[in-house]
């Protein structure tokens, strides 16, 4: 076994990582440039990173090669994009490990499944930010952003493998701020793919445009109906309750699953439930009429407030109707409760 200092224990740990998180990014692209540059000597390998020298194999160059030419035009089409991420979803973090173990080299063998295990976390967790991200940004059937987001992922792997064979400490301790970044905002990109994906399933499977339905109910689960009385000690009739997304506002989240429920009174409420407790949030009476929009996935309704920043809600896409019965009906200021009448003055004699 070779003898490495403890410099080059740590560019070699860097640039396993480094391999698999761009893994994640483009397995194919990843393999086909190291391995370009390794054939044609257009990088030197130190004698501790030798068995990447198997990159620069001319067939497994090809092969990479073939599959990038592939992949270069499927992940620049809007929802092809997306089934290609979900059919890599094991393929990525699977050569992002194998990678790993590559760098590595004459590794203890315990060293090496250890490795294979964090290499294989590493690219999953970068190729779930891809996919998220794409996932998004298929909610709008332009293909610019699907274009623009792979050009610059592709930029993004070709200059992280420079940055692995010239800084490979600096690129570890970037990819660690890299994944700890993706983790803290993990919960909310995992919430936006759930309602995506929900907006997509309900598109393809809800009523044609012109069919939808008009009807306004106010009905609503018993459990989320005693979150709200709870939170408010209201006992006032519910006037209309629908079924909704939160699509951001002051104090409500994004991407939540709930009710946007309205009493008699004309109090305005979005309920939802959530593993740390229910969320009971009151939306002020419009300041102004409120702005309806049809998206390519879902019906928008914002709700216009005093901080100038509106409150949002997300509909399915068949449910135009039913926004639009809301829309008017919010349309229309309530009128505020009348005052207490004045105590009638005592006369005396």
């Amino acid at each position: 076994m070779r003898d490495i200092s403890a410099m080059d224990v740590l560019q070699t740990l860097g640039i396993a990582l480094g391999l698999a998180a761009l893994a994640g990014v483009n397995l194919y692209l990843t393999v086909f440039a190291a391995g370009l540059a390794i054939h044609f000597g257009w990088v030197i390998l130190p004698s501790y990173l030798a068995e990447l020298s198997a990159l620069g194999n001319p067939w497994l160059v090809s092969i990479a090669g073939g599959l990038y030419f592939l992949d270069f035009f499927a992940d620049k089409i809007p929802w092809v994009d997306t089934a290609n991420d979900a059919f890599h979803t094991f393929v990525r973090p699977l050569g992002g490990a194998v990678l790993a173990v590559l760098a590595l080299g004459e590794a203890d063998p315990a060293i090496k499944v250890i490795a294979a295990l964090l290499a294989g976390g590493v690219a999953l967790t970068s190729h779930a930010a891809k996919a998220g991200t794409r996932l998004v940004a298929n909610s709008s059937p332009e293909p610019a952003s699907n274009i623009g987001l792979s050009l610059g992922e592709d930029a993004l792997v070709l200059g992280g493998l420079s940055l692995l064979y010239f800084y490979p400490i600096i690129a570890m301790v970037l990819i660690l701020v890299v994944l700890i970044t993706i983790w803290l905002v993990l919960p909310r990109l995992l919430r936006s793919i759930q309602a995506t994906l929900w907006l997509a399933w309900k598109k393809l499977n809800g009523a044609p445009a012109g069919n939808e339905a008009g009807a306004l109910t106010a009905a609503l689960p018993a459990g989320i109906e005693q979150d709200l009385r709870r939170a408010h000690a209201t006992a006032e009739p519910v006037a209309f309750a629908v079924r909704c997304l939160s699509g951001g506002g002051p104090r409500l989240p994004k991407n939540r699953f709930g009710w946007l429920v309205r009493l008699e009174g004309g109090r305005l409420f979005f309920l939802s439930r959530r593993w740390q407790g229910s969320l009971v949030v009151e939306i002020p009476q419009p300041a102004e009429a409120p702005e309806r929009a049809s998206r390519f996935l879902c019906e928008r309704l914002g709700l216009p407030g005093s901080e100038n920043t509106p409150h949002v809600f997300i509909f399915e896409r068949g449910s135009r109707v039913v926004a639009d019965l809301i829309a008017s009906q919010l349309a229309v200021p309530f009128p505020p409760p009348a005052p207490d009448p004045e105590p009638l003055a005592t006369v005396t004699a």
